[in-house]
């Protein structure tokens, strides 16, 4: 099957980048390197063509009740403008995907709702919620919307005022998790200040061909996955595939450490596996850690107690740009996860000394 593509394809590849296949998408993984990219948003700006992930839109009288049931935490708590965090999980209690929800603008009177399923998941999201939607016979309409709109991501320090320069309406008056419809350079976005780099930023929804206008004018340094990968990292983030995924590494959002996107007041899919192992507490932990020794963790690398025996495995690992030192993410029974612990990483054979440490690694906007 051949890969999708952002609409603004030609574009970036007009512009150097290279490509990689990413949930099934063709995504710039770099414009000039890593490292400039990583700067530029730590420092500065930079700018995202984040058009792969998914974009569900639900409205009608029970698009609230079919929200509520098919993720963790509490939509009713969401007026329009807000967002929210939260994960979708299978009866188990175990991740399926990790979402952000956006309450729209009511259409015709009636709740409306986006929500953004990651890459290569909107389709199966789609028919998850038709599914649901027909089997408890409720009144929602159901639209996967994501071949109609592009996603872009202005992030960084600076990210508020190159905004507010192309921008019609005052988006920069937005607070975090909150969004609003905003005409920028002359097209009318969703534009939300959320992002997943760990600086202030915003994320636009632009009409699939209005793209190409929008990104020309917001002129700063281009970005592609890997700097986004390296950001999300410090900045302590979960990756679906990596941090979690339903077949090769099942985990519910307490052994994830996304607790706090879990009400379990709300009467959702896997709620009452949770509330159980809410009670009983997790046996393994998500945790960030630094090499003291050198090397960079990988991905599915072991870790180790300090007398070599495996205890865990490395879900994510880089060579910060930020610290300049070799970080991570993995699991490890809860009594190895207090930060100070010092642990091993097997690195191409090598055990490295390692020591967990809190996350975010970096101070977070």
């Amino acid at each position: 099957m051949p890969l999708q593509t952002p609409p603004l394809r030609g574009i970036h590849a007009d512009r150097g980048a290279k490509f990689t296949e990413f949930g099934g998408w063709d995504m710039p993984v770099e414009f000039d390197s890593i490292q400039t990219e990583h700067r530029a948003v730590r420092e500065d700006v930079g700018i995202f063509d984040v058009s792969h992930m998914g974009q569900i839109h639900v409205t009608g009288p029970d698009a609230a009740t079919l929200m509520q049931r098919l993720t963790t935490n509490d939509v009713t708590r969401l007026e329009v403008g807000d967002a929210q965090y939260a994960a979708i999980t299978d009866e188990e209690g175990v991740i399926i995907d990790d979402t952000v929800v956006y309450r729209l603008p009511d259409e015709d009177g009636q709740p409306t709702y986006l929500f953004v399923p990651n890459a290569g998941t909107d389709e199966a999201t789609h028919e998850r919620w038709i599914g649901y939607r027909n089997d408890l016979e409720l009144e929602a309409t159901v639209d996967n919307q994501t071949d109609e709109y592009a996603m872009f991501a202005l992030q960084g320090p600076d990210a508020a005022d190159l905004l507010e320069d192309v921008a019609d309406d005052s988006p920069t008056d937005l607070g975090r998790f909150e969004a609003a419809y905003a005409t920028v350079a002359g097209v009318e976005c969703w534009t939300a200040r959320t992002g997943y780099t760990g600086e202030d930023g915003f994320e636009l929804v632009v009409p699939w061909a209005e793209a190409e206008a929008v990104w020309s004018r917001l002129e700063c340094q281009p970005c592609g996955l890997g700097a986004r990968d390296t950001l999300r990292i410090e900045a302590g983030l979960l990756l679906a595939g990596q941090e979690f995924d339903l077949e090769s590494n099942p985990r519910t959002p307490y052994e994830a450490g996304i607790g706090f996107a879990v009400d379990l007041d709300t009467e959702f899919v896997g709620r009452d596996a949770l509330a159980e192992a809410n009670e009983a507490g997790v046996e393994e932990q998500l945790v960030g850690f630094q090499l003291i020794d050198r090397g960079v963790p990988r991905h599915s690398y072991d870790i180790t107690n300090a007398e070599g025996r495996v205890v865990g495995e490395v879900t994510s690992g880089t060579m910060s740009p930020t610290l300049e030192q070799p970080i991570g993410l993995g699991y490890v029974p809860v009594e190895y996860a207090d930060p100070g612990t010092t642990l091993r990483v097997v690195v191409r054979g090598r055990s490295k000394k390692a020591r967990v440490e809190t996350t975010p690694f970096i101070d977070t906007a």
